[in-house]
This record gives C-alpha cells, sequence and structure tokens, in this order.
C-alpha cells in the first residue's frame, strides 16, 4: 500500500471513531459509578488494551506490510515505556492531594481525554515541521540526547507539581474548597462555583503530560514518519496507561533502573535522528535495542533491589 492509502481520511475517521467508542464503553458501561479498582479489574483492563493493540498491529501488517506493522510496534513500545514516568507522577499527585482510591479512575479518564487532544495536536505540529523542515529531525534529536542524560542525572530528584509556581498561581486565581466533593470537578455554594481539590489534580496531571509529550513525539518520529501511525501507536499506549497505573502502582519502587533504561532509550533514539543521514538503523533493529535497554533495566532492577528506607507519601495525607 502507498502513503495515500495509509493516511487516507477514511482510516483516520475510522480509527478516532473506534477510540471514542472505546472511552464510551469504558465511562459509560464500566465505570459508571465511582469505585476502587483493585489489581485484578486492572490487570484485565491491561490485557484487553494490549490485546487490541496487538490486533490493530496485526491489521496494520496485512493491509500495509511488515515495515509499517513493525513502525507500529516500535511506537508502541516506545510510548508505553516512557508513559511509565506519567504513573510516578500520578502516584506523586494522588499522594500529595490525598485523592480518595475511588475517584482516581475518573480523574485519570478525563486526563487521558486530554492527552488524546494535546498529543494529536503535538503530531500535528510535529509531522508539518518535518515536512516543511528536515532539519527539525536534528534538533528534536539533540533534545532527546539531552533529556535521556538529564533524566540519567536528575533521576533520583523527587517530584513536587503541588508546590509548582503555576500551580500555585492556579490556586490564587480559582476560587476553591479544601474538601472533595464524590467526583465533581466544582461546586456551587451560595451562588458562587468554586474548585474542588479534584479539578487541581486533573490539572496537575494534565499539565505534566504535556511535558512528557515533548519527549515521547519526537522519539516516536525517530522511528517512522508516517502521522498515521505516529498517531496510533501512541494513542493506543495512553488508552493503556489507567489501568496500568493501577496494575503497577504498588510496585513502581521496585522498579528503580527503569529510569535508567528510559534515559538510554531517548538517547539512543535521538541519536538514531542525529545520524539519520548517514547511518540507517533498520527498525527491526531499533525496536530489539530498545526492547533490551527497557527489559534490562527491569531485571536489574530486581537482581539488585534497593535496600529498605523510610515511607513515602502516604495516600491519606490531609490537603492543605
Amino acid at each position: 500500500m502507498n502513503e495515500a492509502t495509509i493516511g487516507s481520511p477514511t482510516l483516520w475517521v475510522g480509527f478516532i471513531v473506534f477510540v471514542l467508542a472505546m472511552l464510551a464503553l469504558d465511562l459509560g458501561v464500566f465505570h459508571r459509578k465511582a469505585h476502587e479498582v483493585h489489581v485484578r479489574e486492572a490487570l484485565i483492563w491491561t490485557a484487553v488494551w494490549i490485546a487490541l493493540a496487538l490486533v490493530f498491529n496485526i491489521g496494520v501488517y496485512v493491509w500495509f506490510g511488515s515495515e509499517r506493522a513493525l513502525e507500529f510496534l516500535a511506537g508502541y513500545v516506545i510510548e508505553k515505556a516512557l508513559s511509565v514516568d506519567n504513573i510516578f507522577v500520578f502516584i506523586v499527585v494522588f499522594s500529595a492531594f490525598a485523592v480518595p482510591p475511588k475517584l482516581q479512575h475518573r480523574v485519570l479518564f478525563w486526563g487521558i481525554i486530554g492527552a488524546l487532544v494535546m498529543r494529536a495536536l503535538f503530531i500535528a505540529l510535529g509531522a508539518a515541521l518535518l515536512q516543511r523542515f528536515h532539519g527539525v529531525i536534528y534538533i528534536f534529536g539533540a533534545f532527546l540526547i539531552f533529556t535521556g542524560v538529564k533524566l540519567l542525572v536528575q533521576r533520583e530528584q523527587e517530584v513536587h507539581p503541588e508546590r509548582s509556581r503555576w500551580f500555585q498561581a492556579f490556586r490564587r486565581w480559582v476560587p476553591s474548597v479544601s474538601y472533595y466533593r464524590e467526583g465533581r470537578f466544582t461546586v456551587v455554594e451560595n451562588g458562587k462555583r468554586y474548585a474542588t481539590p479534584l479539578l487541581f489534580v486533573l490539572v496537575a496531571i494534565e499539565a505534566t503530560d504535556v511535558v512528557f509529550a515533548v519527549d515521547s513525539i519526537p522519539a516516536i518520529f525517530a522511528v517512522t514518519t508516517d502521522p498515521f501511525i505516529v498517531f496510533t501507536s501512541n494513542i493506543f499506549a495512553i488508552l493503556g496507561l489507567r489501568a496500568l497505573y493501577f496494575a503497577l502502582a504498588g510496585m513502581m519502587g521496585r522498579f528503580h533502573y527503569l529510569k535508567v533504561g528510559l534515559a538510554l532509550v531517548l538517547v539512543f533514539v535521538g541519536g538514531k535522528m542525529l545520524l539519520a543521514s548517514v547511518l540507517k538503523v533498520p527498525i527491526w533493529a531499533s525496536l530489539g535495542i530498545i526492547v533490551v535497554l527497557l527489559a534490562g533495566s527491569i531485571v536489574a532492577s530486581l537482581l539488585r533491589p534497593l535496600p529498605p528506607g523510610p515511607a513515602g507519601p502516604s495516600p491519606n495525607d490531609v490537603v492543605s
């Protein structure tokens, strides 16, 4: 199949309709009532999202060939791996704001909706820049290497989104109450509308996703420049992010070398971009290197666990 076929409006519309249908099914049927998502349910949904992505990958292989299928798989693996950093931030945000477990799925659902829209905009912008200014690929590559090295150096640095200047300014500008009201983002009291802490949590999650998108979108463009493959692989990874959070949140502390693996992946794909004009790395080789780096970091974490340390923030801390 040619480029025009894989980027046809029918495919784009069909995929977006599929995504909207799955989101409606998720919120309107399976999660109509706020409840705490347990590990078993999260693992089932994680398996469902991964299975859907693999079925789609098979479809890409059947209709568009092995090259496009490998590009999708590589993009999916990269985004899935980089989204682990989102999970670390989710844990910090939910602990800092003492979000009740039964409300966490709701705020993540709407956070994912916002992430889908922002990723689409970032991908459209990135594709347009690469098409008009090929030199942008070297800027992307240099930025990814810088980000990877920074992640290696600062991997132990704690994240405190609730202490950031933008968040403090947001709280000053937006009238708010200090308590949660079921799953509502705003409440009306004495004829005036106030934000609940849940709205601040949502804003914090959306803001951090913008930061992560700046890393992940250029990384996927390192393995393919096809906007449809970039978009679909990105979206499939994001759709499964909520379930992955609930499945892994309690175990994230065990994978302390995972940030090293992620940093090395960013450095690798950044170097691949910088050397694109002189060195062509086959997509299967890129995928293999990425998998080895990530798997190696996970194995190293399990073989060399961290010694017991002081407990982190409790999810039951009171919101200040």
